[in-house]
């Protein structure tokens, strides 16, 4: 395959080509061409992306996200959803992705379960705005459907940004999407729960609880939500607990 070939196919799959400033036409291609002089760099685009991502500060992701087309989701998203509270709280709560009231009104979890996980932040002894809630994907999936590997790929840049920025003591992952992205794992939420996961190279802790939409459809599992709530005050307070809640 010849050089101008190989470069054409590159970008045919969105796959960005940089070569040494200033090469342009024939000499870009006597370059690329010269293996000892060629400066081409063919990179993934979603690699490429994370690696810019790590750089930006606040209102630099939020614009970041605002103008993000790296999945169909952007197609039918009314806005991105970024995340509020706290920029620097030691409780990150963390969901799987918008609904339709988040979608409209551009804020993470405002519906009747945005109502009840408020509910479950002050049993914590906090107001809604001394954590930072956010979720895995920035955009509404269509139907409320599950995330797709991809979209949840395209958005890990930035929510990894924004743990970093907020620097929290503790995560929690809201439901059994959030909680099986986020760890990586396909293990049913009953077996997530109770214990201190850790996530990320940083190993920050992060404890897994309900959604609070199931919560709505099973209000019998509400006693085994206020037991996660403790637990998480009780590592909040005590660090890293061995301890486990019962199941």
């Amino acid at each position: 395959m010849g050089e101008q070939e190989r470069l054409q196919r590159l970008e045919a799959l969105d796959i960005d080509v940089y070569l040494r400033r200033g090469l342009r036409g024939p000499a870009a291609q006597a370059a690329a061409s010269a293996p000892a002089e060629a400066a081409a760099v063919a990179t993934s685009p979603l690699a490429s992306a994370a690696t810019d991502v790590q750089a930006l500060d606040w209102p630099g992701l939020r614009a970041a996200v605002a103008a993000c087309t790296c999945c169909e989701l952007h197609c039918t998203r009314t806005q991105t959803v970024f995340g509020v509270g706290d920029p620097a709280a030691r409780l990150m709560f963390i969901g799987e992705a918008p609904g339709a009231e988040e979608d409209r009104q551009g804020e993470p979890f405002v519906g009747r379960a945005g109502q009840l996980l408020t509910q479950m932040i002050r049993a914590l002894g906090c107001a809604r705005d001394q954590v930072f809630i956010a979720n895995v994907l920035k955009c509404r999936p269509p139907g409320n459907r599950d995330p797709s590997a991809r979209e949840a790929a395209c958005c890990r840049p930035f929510l990894e940004r924004q743990i970093e920025l907020v620097d929290p003591a503790l995560l929690v992952a809201v439901g059994r999407i959030a909680a099986q992205t986020l760890l990586g794992s396909e293990a049913p939420l009953g077996k997530l729960r109770g214990r201190v996961h850790e996530f990320g190279a940083a190993r920050r802790p992060l404890i897994v609880t309900y959604h609070p939409a199931y919560l709505l459809r099973s209000p019998a599992e509400k006693r085994r939500a206020w037991q996660d709530l403790q637990f998480v005050l009780h590592t909040l307070r005590d660090g890293v607990a061995s301890v486990h809640v019962e199941h």
